[in-house]
Parts: C-alpha cells; sequence; structure tokens
C-alpha cells in the first residue's frame, strides 16, 4: 500500500465521490492489505456503473479470498452476463477462466 498514493486519491475522492477510476484505484490499493476496504470501495463502483467490467473479477477474488464463496460466485456470474452483453470477449474470458478456477477449488 502505497500511504501517500493513497492520501491522494482520498482527496480526489473528496472532490468526486462517484468518480470510478479513483474508486478503482483506491480499491486497487487496499486489495492486498485490506480487502474488506477494497471490497467496500468496489462494491460503490458496481453501484454507480455497473457495466464497468473490471470491478468484478477483482471483487469476487476479495469476496473468494475473504471466504464468502457464496458473494464470489455470484459476483462472477454477474460479471459474466455483463460482458456477454458488451461483447467484452477478452473481460469475459478472464472471468470465465477465474471463475472455473473457483469451481474447482470448491469441488
Amino acid at each position: 500500500m502505497n500511504n501517500q498514493r493513497i492520501e491522494q486519491l482520498l482527496e480526489w475522492l473528496e472532490s468526486e465521490p462517484n468518480d470510478v477510476f479513483t474508486l478503482y484505484a483506491l480499491a486497487m490499493e487496499h486489495k492486498e492489505q485490506m480487502p474488506d476496504k477494497a471490497a467496500a470501495y468496489l462494491e460503490k463502483l458496481r453501484q454507480i456503473q455497473p457495466s464497468y467490467t473490471a470491478t468484478y473479477y477483482h471483487l469476487a477474488e476479495i469476496y473468494q479470498k475473504l471466504g464468502n464463496r457464496e458473494q464470489a460466485g455470484e459476483v462472477y456470474q454477474i460479471g459474466m452476463n455483463i460482458c456477454k452483453e458488451q461483447k467484452a470477449q477478452h473481460a469475459l474470458a478472464e472471468l470465465q477462466n477465474a471463475y472455473q478456477n473457483f469451481l474447482y477449488e470448491e469441488g
């Protein structure tokens, strides 16, 4: 976590609370050391712009790491559906691969 970068991002978020880039960047800064906080930023991002496909991969991965398998599976599926609607093939392939790994770990 880069505290200086986080401080700058928080300043930007204060002036633009619904900025997609800032929310995503804050989530990525917190992902490893504070996954709960990262999930909260990604959930807000998902509410603001549900079509932002990168959200789903990272959010599902965080839920999986936190042991919330049901929510992780749901997020993967929602993300895959959005990718199909948008014809976002690369993002869809990444989500499908991650989801298959998720299912394999479950079994």
